[in-house]
């Protein structure tokens, strides 16, 4: 059974394919297209449909679009209701609701041989719920869902068992923790619906001393939902106009945001586990990109395991969908890894440099080569393998470092032109670990912080956050050998099992995705080495 799932409605769009119950593709629209986001999240964009990611899903499976046994849309127009009656301000909601009715014809003219009858509606938060609970290694799973909006609700509380959803709870829009966490982004100056993760690393700079007053707002209603809208945010600290710089009151307001946030989420985590029961809790939804609080509910919940799905975001929903369809006839297989985009030969990356025209080496180990370049304090940018789905850089498209030098936090951001305050994060092998890092192990997907041992500090000071935790990504020699190879050879060098690891792109600019893309971005950036497949570039020959 051949399934397509497409994402396109608000923000992310993306494709995934699903074939006999395995994933074998997902990839994001803004890696072809170029465009941050892929599109901004307005009803005049929702016509778009992500033909580029589409079609590569389906040519890297060899299938064609009338090949298909279904295509899955996640949003079901059918179930939404008019923006004014939910409380939203949003007059042009109308046309986005259109747009989503035309979804079959808009994907048919996309991909043609595709009949629009193939395409069927998934609810949003139910494709959100399908990307977690059975794309995790945990069959029988407990799953929480919360985002900015899907047709109606914000949220979805429910329980997998034998491959099948029970909903139990959801939350009726206007109350939403992803709007009110978007608009206190737009407060604070920053881009709504995309720099949230910025509003995260600012609350570590600020202490909650507004939480009594959101709370007032923001806070659980004992039966599985919540409320959350209406919140004054000039009455608690001024607007930020972009560019300014940033005051102790925003970040105190990001730090009271970011502990009732934390509040919240646990609240409902016990609510849902007294209900269903489970020993693992998967969790999707934009919501659940904040690592902060994930580690939260991994200490201070009840549950032995949590697992959050990688694309978090509403590119998740694209595999959510199609792993829906597919637990109809089955249970899926869980997801293999984040490594599901495009990937290249060898041959076809020495082409690629060939063409350019750009010296290279061949070296015997492109690892050792990267390794003896990081312990000299070079920057590389490391392209290898099958790029991740989602918005974390896993260890195939990166920018690496050495963390035993604080300055390379600036120096990294000045590379990527963000925000002096954003940190970077530390690959670790997995079986070192629990020797520096405290926290859910193993972590693969960059996807929970772990306090940094007191001792470890001050030997890996680039990748500490001002609170003393970092981000971390683990390492396994069995699913990453080239990657372990490498921090290996980098241990071996300076003592530390530990690399900086950040994503290979620069502000505003997508996740370098094919080869044209790293060389661009080795070209306009102070990086000293290029590591792409099995080749070496170096700046200094390249640009003489």
């Amino acid at each position: 059974m051949r399934i397509l799932g497409i994402n396109a409605l608000f923000h992310d769009p993306a494709a995934a394919l699903v074939v006999d119950g395995r994933t074998v593709a997902a990839a994001e629209e803004e890696r072809f297209s170029r465009r941050k986001h892929g599109k901004r999240p307005v009803p005049f964009s929702a016509w778009e449909v992500p033909e580029l990611s589409a079609r590569w899903c389906l040519e890297h499976a060899g299938v064609r679009p009338e090949e298909l046994d279904a295509v899955a849309y996640s949003f079901d127009p059918k179930l939404a209701r008019p923006a004014r009656d939910m409380g939203l301000n949003d007059p042009w909601d109308p046309l986005r609701l259109e747009y989503a009715r035309r979804a079959p014809q808009f994907l048919a003219e996309a991909l043609p041989g595709l009949h629009p009858d193939q395409v069927v509606f998934v609810p949003h938060h139910v494709a959100h719920a399908a990307s977690a609970g059975p794309a995790s290694p945990h069959p029988d799973n407990d799953v929480l869902v919360l985002d900015g909006r899907g047709e109606s609700a914000s949220h979805l509380a429910g329980r997998y068992r034998d491959g099948k959803l029970d909903t139990l709870a959801t939350q009726a829009l206007p109350h939403s923790l992803g709007l009110v966490y978007e608009e206190l982004t737009e407060h604070l100056g920053f881009l709504r619906s995309s720099d949230e993760y910025k509003v995260m690393a600012l609350a570590s700079y600020g202490t909650p001393r507004h939480l009594d007053r959101l709370r007032e707002h923001v806070h659980a209603t004992g039966d599985g939902g919540f409320r959350a809208h209406g919140v004054d945010w000039a009455a608690l600290a001024p607007p930020r106009a972009k560019g300014e710089d940033w005051t102790r009151d925003h970040a105190d307001l990001a730090a009271s945001t970011q502990a009732v946030l934390e509040e919240l989420l646990l609240d409902l985590v016990h609510w849902l586990h007294r209900e269903a029961g489970g020993e693992a809790l998967t969790m999707a939804g934009g919501v659940a990109l904040n690592c902060v609080a994930n580690s939260r509910i991994a200490a201070r919940g009840p549950y032995r395991h949590v697992w959050v799905q990688p694309a978090a975001g509403d590119a998740g929903t694209a595999l959510g969908g199609a792993l829906h369809i597919a637990a109809q006839e089955a249970a899926p297989a869980p997801m293999p890894g984040a490594d599901l985009g495009r990937g290249w030969s060898d041959e076809e990356i020495r082409a690629w440099l060939e063409t350019a025209a750009i010296p290279y080496e061949e070296p015997d180990d492109i690892a050792e080569t990267v390794a003896e370049e990081l312990a000299r304090d070079g920057i590389v940018a490391w392209f290898q393998g099958r790029s991740e789905f989602g918005p974390r850089a896993l260890g195939h498209r990166s920018l690496l470092a050495h963390p035993g030098r604080a300055e390379n936090l600036e120096r990294l951001n000045h590379v990527k032109g963000r925000e002096e305050f954003r940190p970077v994060a530390p690959m670790v092998l997995a079986d070192r670990a629990a020797d520096i890092f405290d926290g859910p192990l193993p972590s693969p997907y960059m996807l929970f912080v772990h306090d940094v041992a007191a001792e470890w500090r001050s030997r890996v000071p680039a990748v500490v956050h001002v609170d003393g935790t970092a981000r971390i990504q683990t390492v396994e020699e069995r699913r990453e050998p080239l990657v372990a190879r490498m921090l290996t050879a980098f241990e071996r060098r300076t003592g530390l099992p530990v690399v900086v690891n950040t994503s290979l792109n620069t502000a505003g600019r997508p996740m370098v995705d094919d080869p044209r893309d790293a060389l661009e971005c080795f070209g306009s950036a102070p990086v000293d080495l290029l590591a792409i497949g099995p080749f070496a570039v170096r700046r200094g020959r390249a640009f003489v």
